[in-house]
């Protein structure tokens, strides 16, 4: 084991990568960039750190910015409830432990959006306490470093390799070591073509020695993909264009829109678009000019957007909304202000390219 711990931690010293968050180890720091970490390639995680900790230095100032300039900063990372539980917790942190992560395992679980992951993170990484972690990475390290021939998401294996995490920390250099396992996983032991060679754990793998790399780790069967096709349209009036704000709950719960939604079976892009309008909005729309088709993922959902340019056709610019809870008419230059999906994204940016 000790042996083990060497050279994990003599390839770690080696091999590092230079991250903003490793610099000083502040928990603030620690806690957004493993939140933003979920779901996220670790080179743009970088990038959007820089930038949210550039505008929010700290926890108080995050409780003094409004929610919708949070999403914005957020915007591109997907999974907004992560951003709204990071609101939650900096408010909480704020009125109960005087704006710091308290160093106490069990109290960083009960904040929202803080698992067991994330809160063994924080308290090995920023305050270098003995708490084991297990991600992704670490996961798929231990499948092949012990065979673990069970699938690795099953409760026994789980819990297995969670007990391994453990006992196999260093005494008082967690923080190095649980990163260098992270790393390794993300360098070294990789999914796709993992480089063995290089690996200072090679002599001491199981599934190496059994030539067993790339049936390690065992994993689920993936969720089958659903196609989806939709429409939306940008409504131009009086040289403004409406947008609305989804409603507190759902998907992109809280987010800026252009009304549109899924094609019903028979319809064309255009007959959706026309019939979303007014169900969302009761606004009649026409004059449908294309402008692209948007494809984007989230999920197990793969959705193909199909975008219009439209007009109103009775002259009424006042909507009653029934999918959203707040409209607005905004020149073209501010829509770069506001929040939206990713999908409604890629179509902003394509128009101000």
């Amino acid at each position: 084991m000790k042996k083990l711990q060497r050279q994990i931690l003599a390839w770690f010293q080696e091999h590092a990568r230079e991250l903003p968050w490793r610099k000083a180890y502040n928990p603030y720091h620690v806690w957004i960039a493993e939140i933003m970490l979920q779901q996220t390639q670790m080179d743009r995680a970088v990038v959007y750190f820089n930038r949210w900790i550039s505008r929010f230095p700290d926890i108080v100032s995050i409780t003094r910015a409004s929610e919708e300039e949070v999403l914005k900063f957020w915007e591109g990372l997907g999974y907004y409830a992560r951003a709204r539980n990071i609101i939650k917790t900096a408010g909480i942190l704020l009125a109960e432990y005087k704006g710091k992560l308290p160093a106490d395992h069990d109290l960083l679980l009960t904040l929202p959006g803080i698992g067991r992951y994330t809160a063994g993170a924080i308290m090995s990484i920023a305050f270098n306490k003995q708490y084991p972690l297990v991600d992704a990475n670490i996961e798929r390290v231990f499948a092949r470093l012990f065979n673990i021939a069970a699938p690795v998401k099953n409760k026994k294996t789980h819990a297995f390799i969670w007990q391994k995490a453990a006992e196999i920390l260093p005494r008082g250099r967690t923080r190095e070591f649980n990163q260098a396992l992270m790393e390794l996983g993300a360098l070294v032991c990789l999914a796709k073509n993992p480089r063995c060679k290089i690996c200072p754990l090679m002599t001491q793998c199981q599934a190496y020695r059994l030539d067993l790399v790339a049936a390690r780790p065992v994993l689920p069967h993936p969720s089958k993909t659903i196609f989806i096709e939709m429409a939306t349209g940008i409504l131009e009036y009086d040289n403004r264009i409406f947008i609305q704000k989804r409603k507190p709950n759902g998907v992109w719960a809280n987010l800026w829109e252009f009304p549109g939604g899924r094609l019903e079976p028979g319809e064309t892009p255009e007959m959706a678009l026309v019939r979303e309008y007014l169900e969302e909005t009761e606004l009649v729309v026409g004059n449908l000019q294309k402008i692209t088709t948007v494809q984007h993922s989230y999920t197990i959902y793969r959705v193909t957007l199909h975008c219009y340019f439209c007009s109103l056709l009775d002259g009424s610019c006042e909507p009653t909304l029934h999918g959203a809870q707040e409209y607005r008419w905004v020149q073209p230059e501010e829509l770069s202000d506001y929040a939206f999906p990713a999908g409604h994204r890629k179509l902003i940016n394509h128009l101000q390219k």
